[in-house]
């Protein structure tokens, strides 16, 4: 009869410091600030033509300004403090879609897909130890970033149909025992919570489809709760720094936007492939001695 916990699972349990630093030597030596810094600077590339082709592809369903709500809802977990503003720029982008032409629409298309092979590139190099085993056909790695995109879409149609519902739900309220009850409150919790939900869903999912290999449900969702528990204090953080400490609209001036945006997908990217490191550095543990070096990146 197998044990809840398997030998490896209970080494952990019993030494964390240990498994969280060598965790940190392998994010390290896998040179993760560098990818993380790749990762992010395609993912400034990519959220505006990702956006703007899920909600144009969404706006034929459900209303453009309930979309709009939903997603300045959801760009505040992706980037604090810039989603009302990337919203609006996105807004102001949409009232012109006329001029959306065959170039510009296969140009957006290229460009939203660019940070999910960035992102399985750095994933490989983290997860070398399935790549030296089995390695992904060029067809899957190119039709990838196009399936993701298209999940995310029917992600964010489901989200705007519930917090819609919410939303109603929480202004309307109910009557008990003859008394209007007003379920503003419980309904901006389950808001919350459906956000988080949905951020651990997304990290999880990146976990299960981004890396070579036959993935565990177990481990990605492992990675997803770690990286989500880290970025909920993250974004927290970066939402107090920029509203008190932060002087980056003074030094940059127009492209405060564009550089706070910036730094909070780098700190997101960091946790995301900090995350992948736990799940790989876990798996390594269930095949090589628990002592075993990390074998490190070399350049120049």
């Amino acid at each position: 009869m197998r044990t809840i916990l398997d030998p490896h699972a209970l080494y952990i349990a019993k030494h964390p410091g240990r498994f969280i630093l060598q965790t940190l030597k392998a994010f390290r030596a896998n040179q993760g600030l560098l990818l993380a810094g790749a990762v992010a600077y395609y993912a400034l590339l990519s959220i505006v033509p990702l956006l703007i082709l899920i909600v144009i592809a969404l706006s034929r369903v459900v209303p453009q300004h309930l979309l709009l709500a939903s997603l300045a809802h959801l760009l505040r977990w992706l980037v604090p403090g810039q989603s009302n503003a990337l919203v609006q720029e996105l807004a102001n982008f949409l009232d012109h879609r006329a001029v959306i032409g065959w170039v510009l629409l296969l140009t957006m298309i290229f460009f939203s897909s660019l940070a999910f092979t960035v992102l399985e590139n750095a994933m490989s190099l983290i997860f070398v130890h399935r790549v030296v085993v089995r390695r992904r056909h060029f067809l899957i790695s190119a039709l990838l970033p196009y399936c993701y995109i298209l999940f995310l879409g029917i992600g964010l149609l489901i989200v705007t149909c519930v917090s819609s519902a919410l939303e109603t739900l929480g202004a309307e309220g109910i009557e008990l025992l003859g008394l209007h009850v007003s379920l503003q409150g419980p309904s901006r919790v389950a808001l919350y919570l459906l956000g988080l939900a949905g951020e651990i869903f997304v990290l999880t999912s990146i976990y299960l489809v981004m890396p070579v290999g036959r993935p565990s449900v177990k481990h990605a969702l492992l990675g997803g709760v770690v990286a989500a528990i880290l970025w909920e204090i993250t974004r927290h953080v970066l939402v107090w720094y920029f509203a008190t400490l932060s002087q980056v609209s003074v030094v940059y001036g127009s492209l405060t936007m564009a550089i706070v945006l910036l730094l909070s997908l780098e700190w997101l990217a960091t946790l995301l492939l900090f995350g992948a490191q736990v799940i790989s550095q876990y798996e390594r543990f269930g095949r090589e001695p628990i002592e075993a070096r990390q074998p490190t990146i070399e350049t120049g």
